[in-house]
């Protein structure tokens, strides 16, 4: 736990010492303040934290966190410059915004802990034993089911090295090798058998972060199999047992075919018994192979084979064993547990964690998709975007994926867990565009909230604002933004007080800004502080070598969105995509890809060309040539420019629109060849 020093134990600095109290995330060890009555001093003292009059006297290595509540300019420099460099400092509207989220932030994990609840009741309620360790060996999961076949009490078991409660074990090897250990056999300390499988847990990342075991006791089975001498004691015995359980229970003959099954059974599968009785084994399956009808011919018992089972497709775990009397198999007896609801927890568990992450940036340059040089040149340069403050400029058309840069630039930065603020400048009305910006004082016009209000630049202040369109907004905007960049200020509406800011501005638009200032509706000088970085994002047409890997990203993520199951495209699939220019680049692929998943069969896996709705093909034209005659009054500058821009829209063309060959070609520098795309407009008017 963080240790925290709070400096100033006034309004502000108790409010703070209050939640922290309340928290476990910092625990505060120092409250200072020049008063000694003050509020927040008086309530440390009650708390028996240690107080101060002088922050110098407590400063050290050992404080990790500072949070300066005193709203004094130089007390917060005096403690950035004496604080160690291993000290985070924290001004207190930084904190307060902080607390806000960490309050909400609380609020879903009181939502997932009751989701973890429900699934604690599914996991105790189980027949089967689960236990589950960490990678340092320490039980994380021991179920009722666990506890009565092994005899251990649960609650004395969590925690423990699973080494020194279950002294057989092998879980832990299971850490060791990676690798899962499936129906085996063993023997617990009090002599009772069980099937079990052992499976490594890994994160997203692919590390091993533990190990999971899921057990049936089967002595009872064999015991029960040894001793019952006919079928039909085994049919009446059975009866009674299969009739009383809450586990779905289903009896075959010899040949495979129904003999019994419970109402548990019909329940889950959705199957009445004159379905069932006296059909085939493979009645009931939906995907998957019979385990009936493997069990009768190998005479051995299977154990947690996953299966779809029942016109429902119901998500299944199949444990089977033989029937054998005098040494002849006589049927076998199935017991089949629903795991779909745990599935259905897991995955609301996945989309709290999205939610959360909502708080902040989402994605980072591991969520860029691509191989091609053109990509690879891109995320070069943004990255080395990311260790500068400088003003990012991202050039592209729409739906090659800007924001999706914005995002990664910021969570690369310095100044990724500060605030990042997105904002369409198209999609805001020029008439509240300034006001949304820059803010507003009260009284500033009609309407205006009393007290004023915070602009998204007061906001994002210690962190970043994306302004994405940034070629739409109005010149008289444009002018407020541009002192913005020159002097780190903003004025609020109605307003004459400066207020300082300090953030970082990655701007985005998809417009040919050097026309717009040619046309005099973009500033020349707001143009140069924004292109101090320019970042170009190649159209997906002039990188179709990416095009399996995005396709096949975008389909994990719409088989999640859809719940579907779809494991890969066809090579003619992918081929028939990469014939197509994408005018709508990536949003259009995904948007495809989604319609071509709606019209596939459920029980389909491979997209193939059928699935895939009609795209037109035709190739852009690529102008035709400019001659002398066409531009003699030109000037020899202007014709050797326009010379230059149509060997550079052939060499492209020629090159498919790589533009790596066509630098490498034209013996220009990959960075030279942008610039001169960007100066002639090549980018929106050649062919790949």
């Amino acid at each position: 736990m963080n240790k925290c020093m709070i400096v100033g134990a006034g309004k502000g600095g108790t409010a703070l010492l209050r939640i922290l109290q309340e928290t476990e995330m910092m625990e505060v060890v120092a409250v200072v303040d020049v008063n000694p009555d003050a509020t927040g001093i008086r309530l440390a003292k009650q708390l028996e934290i240690d107080t101060y009059q002088d922050w110098r006297s407590v400063l050290s290595s050992e404080i990790d966190v500072i949070i300066e509540a005193t709203g004094i300019e130089e007390v917060f420099e005096n403690l950035r410059d004496h604080r160690d460099r291993q000290t985070v400092l924290i001004p207190g509207s930084v904190a307060n915004i902080v607390l806000k989220l960490i309050e909400e932030k609380e609020g879903l994990i009181e939502e997932l802990q009751s989701q973890s609840y429900q699934q604690d009741l599914i996991l105790n309620s189980t027949h089967d034993g689960m236990v589950a360790i960490d990678i340092e060996e320490r039980i994380t999961l021991f179920n009722h089911s666990a506890e009565r076949m092994t005899g251990i009490n649960r609650k004395l078991a969590l925690g423990q090295n699973v080494g020194a409660v279950i002294a057989n074990s092998q879980l832990p090897r299971i850490i060791t090798s990676g690798h899962a250990e499936i129906n085996q056999e063993q023997t617990l300390d009090n002599g009772k058998k069980i099937i079990t499988t052992r499976i490594p847990m890994v994160d997203d990342a692919g590390r091993c972060v533990g190990a999971f075991a899921v057990f049936k006791d089967i002595t009872e089975i064999e015991e029960m199999a040894n001793e019952v001498t006919n079928l039909k004691s085994i049919q009446t015995m059975l009866e009674a047992i299969i009739h009383s359980s809450d586990e779905a229970i289903s009896v075959v003959d010899e040949k495979g075919r129904g003999l019994m099954i419970n109402p548990a059974y019909s329940r889950l599968t959705g199957l009445r018994e004159e379905e069932v009785i006296g059909k085939p084994a493979t009645t009931d399956i939906s995907e998957g192979e019979s385990m009936h009808m493997r069990v009768l011919k190998t005479r051995k018992p299977v154990r947690g084979v996953r299966m779809k089972v029942g016109p429902n497709k119901r998500d299944v775990l199949v444990n089977v064993a033989p029937v054998i009397v005098d040494g002849m198999i006589k049927g076998s007896v199935g017991v089949i547990h629903d795991i779909s609801e745990i599935h259905s927890l897991t995955n609301q568990l996945k989309r709290a964690r999205q939610i959360i992450r909502t708080l902040e940036a989402k994605y980072s340059f591991d969520d860029i998709i691509g191989e091609s040089e053109e990509i690879k040149f891109a995320v070069e340069q943004a990255k080395l975007g990311a260790t500068t403050p400088a003003t990012v400029l991202l050039r592209g058309e729409s739906g090659t994926g800007k924001e999706l840069f914005a995002h990664a630039i910021h969570n690369a930065s310095d100044r990724k867990f500060n605030k990042f603020v997105r904002v369409n400048c198209a999609a805001i009305s020029e008439s509240l565009l300034e006001s949304e910006l820059f803010g507003y004082e009260e009284g500033a016009f009609s309407g205006a909230k009393q007290g004023g209000k915070r602009g998204l630049f007061e906001e994002a202040n210690g962190g970043s604002i994306f302004l994405d369109e940034i070629g739409e907004i109005s010149l008289n905007t444009q002018a407020k933004l541009l002192r913005v960049l020159q002097e780190n200020e903003i004025v609020r509406v109605g307003g004459t007080k400066p207020i300082p800011i300090k953030l970082r501005v990655i701007a985005a638009t998809n417009v040919n800004l050097e026309k717009r200032i040619r046309e005099g509706t973009f500033r020349e000088d707001l143009y140069y502080r924004l292109n101090r970085l320019p970042i170009q994002i190649p159209p997906l047409r002039n990188r179709k070598e990416d095009i399996r890997l995005l396709a096949e990203h975008l389909i994990n993520k719409i088989n999640q969105d859809y719940g579907r199951n779809v494991d890969q495209l066809s090579e003619d699939a992918v081929h028939y995509l990469q014939q197509y220019e994408w005018p709508g680049n990536v949003r259009e692929l995904e948007n495809v890809l989604g319609r071509a998943m709606i019209h596939m069969d459920m029980q389909e896996r491979i997209m193939d060309v059928q699935h895939i709705p009609a795209l037109e093909t035709d190739a852009k034209s690529a102008g035709e040539t400019i001659t002398i005659n066409e531009l003699e009054s030109a000037t020899l500058n202007e014709l050797v420019e326009s010379f230059e821009k149509q060997v550079l829209q052939k060499a492209l063309k020629a090159n498919n629109g790589n533009k790596t060959r066509t630098a490498k070609e034209l013996g220009v520098s990959l960075r030279n060849l942008y610039y001169k795309m960007e100066k002639y407009n090549i980018e929106n008017n050649s062919t790949q």
